[in-house]
């Protein structure tokens, strides 16, 4: 008999280093643990250069989503007769979903895996993981949408946060308290070249 395992990728317990720049004082790290995206669910707006189709819900297919508990089980069909095949068990962490079927939507995580969720426990607010497939490694936050910017903060990759908007290259992201702008290609949950505003 197969038993439930509790899934957290391999993120979960990585924390987020944060450089913060002092002018006159230097830098000081500050260490915080399991970031990720807090407050109340919310639609955001995007526009992706390619075409994608519309589910029953009215919304497209395949698109982002995050996880709206700290508990969310994954069934292997869309329904609660069907077995439980793990569980998340980190709020805000994106998910994509896949298929729609009534109240059920089909996600796929950061490493591929796929499993049935109940619609009410997913959330339309954007967040991103801090590029997964490059573990134990830091990436700078930077002040503004350019290589040259100054770093606001270092954040650890599989870090989650808050997407607050992207330009298609760029994206505005939120994590413990600290704001400021990734390369796209660094966020897991956000398509190559999509406009979030």
């Amino acid at each position: 008999m197969e038993t439930v395992r509790t899934k957290r990728n391999f993120i979960a317990g990585l924390c987020v280093l944060a450089f913060v720049c002092a002018a006159a004082a230097g830098a000081f790290v500050l260490t915080r643990d399991d970031a990720t995206a807090s407050g109340t669910p919310e639609f955001t707006g995007s526009t992706v250069s390619n075409d994608r189709a519309t589910g029953p819900s009215g919304l497209p297919i395949p698109r982002y989503v995050s996880l709206k508990t700290n508990r969310v089980n994954v069934r292997r069909g869309p329904s609660t007769a069907h077995q439980v095949i793990w569980v998340f068990a980190r709020q805000g962490l994106p998910v994509e979903i896949i298929a729609e079927y009534e109240h059920w939507r089909r996600v796929r995580d950061s490493e591929g895996e796929e499993g049935w969720v109940y619609h009410s426990l997913l959330t339309g607010r954007r967040t991103g993981l801090v590029a997964p497939w490059r573990p134990r490694e830091t990436m700078p936050l930077l002040e503004g949408p350019e290589d040259a910017a100054d770093t606001v903060a270092m954040v650890e990759t599989g870090v989650v946060g808050r997407i607050v908007g992207c330009t298609g290259q760029w994206c505005e992201f939120e994590v413990n308290g600290f704001s400021g702008w990734l390369p796209q290609e660094l966020l897991w949950g956000v398509y190559p070249n999509e406009r979030i505003e």
